[in-house]
Protein backbone atom coordinates (compact mmCIF):
# COMPACT_ATOMS: atom_id res chain seq x y z
CA UNK A 1 0.00 0.00 0.00
CA UNK A 2 2.19 2.84 1.68
CA UNK A 3 5.59 1.07 0.12
CA UNK A 4 4.76 1.67 -3.45
CA UNK A 5 3.80 5.36 -3.00
CA UNK A 6 6.61 8.08 -4.21
CA UNK A 7 6.94 10.54 -1.44
CA UNK A 8 7.50 14.39 -2.85
CA UNK A 9 10.33 16.18 -1.32
CA UNK A 10 9.80 18.16 1.82
CA UNK A 11 12.08 21.22 1.03
CA UNK A 12 14.52 21.67 -1.73
CA UNK A 13 17.83 21.51 -2.26
CA UNK A 14 18.94 25.26 -1.72
CA UNK A 15 17.17 25.14 1.60
CA UNK A 16 20.18 22.48 2.94
CA UNK A 17 22.74 24.96 1.77
CA UNK A 18 20.98 27.99 2.96
CA UNK A 19 20.68 25.85 6.59
CA UNK A 20 24.31 25.06 6.16
CA UNK A 21 25.18 28.34 6.50
CA UNK A 22 23.33 29.55 9.32
CA UNK A 23 24.88 26.84 10.99
CA UNK A 24 28.10 27.79 10.09
CA UNK A 25 27.71 31.40 11.49
CA UNK A 26 26.08 30.18 14.68
CA UNK A 27 28.81 28.24 15.47
CA UNK A 28 31.57 31.18 14.02
CA UNK A 29 29.11 33.61 16.93
CA UNK A 30 28.08 35.94 14.04
CA UNK A 31 24.61 34.87 13.17
CA UNK A 32 22.37 37.72 14.67
CA UNK A 33 18.76 37.09 14.84
CA UNK A 34 15.77 39.87 14.18
CA UNK A 35 15.50 43.69 14.11
CA UNK A 36 17.38 43.44 18.15
CA UNK A 37 20.55 42.06 16.30
CA UNK A 38 21.20 39.67 19.47
CA UNK A 39 23.36 37.14 18.70
CA UNK A 40 22.25 33.46 18.09
CA UNK A 41 22.83 30.95 20.73
CA UNK A 42 19.84 28.26 19.99
CA UNK A 43 20.62 25.08 17.26
CA UNK A 44 16.90 25.85 16.69
CA UNK A 45 16.77 29.14 16.50
CA UNK A 46 19.56 29.09 13.32
CA UNK A 47 17.45 26.43 11.95
CA UNK A 48 14.42 28.84 11.73
CA UNK A 49 16.22 31.67 10.61
CA UNK A 50 17.63 29.91 7.80
CA UNK A 51 13.94 28.22 7.09
CA UNK A 52 12.44 32.39 6.67
CA UNK A 53 15.48 33.63 4.67
CA UNK A 54 15.09 30.57 2.29
CA UNK A 55 11.07 30.95 2.29
CA UNK A 56 11.95 34.68 1.53
CA UNK A 57 14.09 33.64 -1.46
CA UNK A 58 11.51 31.67 -3.32
CA UNK A 59 12.55 28.09 -2.00
CA UNK A 60 10.41 25.29 -1.77
CA UNK A 61 9.53 25.13 2.08
CA UNK A 62 6.45 24.25 3.54
CA UNK A 63 4.43 26.84 5.27
CA UNK A 64 4.95 28.06 9.03
CA UNK A 65 3.25 25.94 12.03
CA UNK A 66 0.27 28.53 13.38
CA UNK A 67 0.21 28.48 16.97
CA UNK A 68 -2.44 26.22 18.65
CA UNK A 69 -5.18 27.90 19.72
CA UNK A 70 -5.92 26.84 23.66
CA UNK A 71 -9.23 26.42 25.20
CA UNK A 72 -10.20 27.76 28.19
CA UNK A 73 -10.56 24.84 31.15
CA UNK A 74 -14.39 25.04 32.47
CA UNK A 75 -13.72 24.99 36.55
Amino acid sequence: MAANKKSARKYGSSVGRTVKRAMHEKKAGTLRSGRSKKKVKSRKQAVAIALSEARASGAKVPRKRSAKKRSAKKR
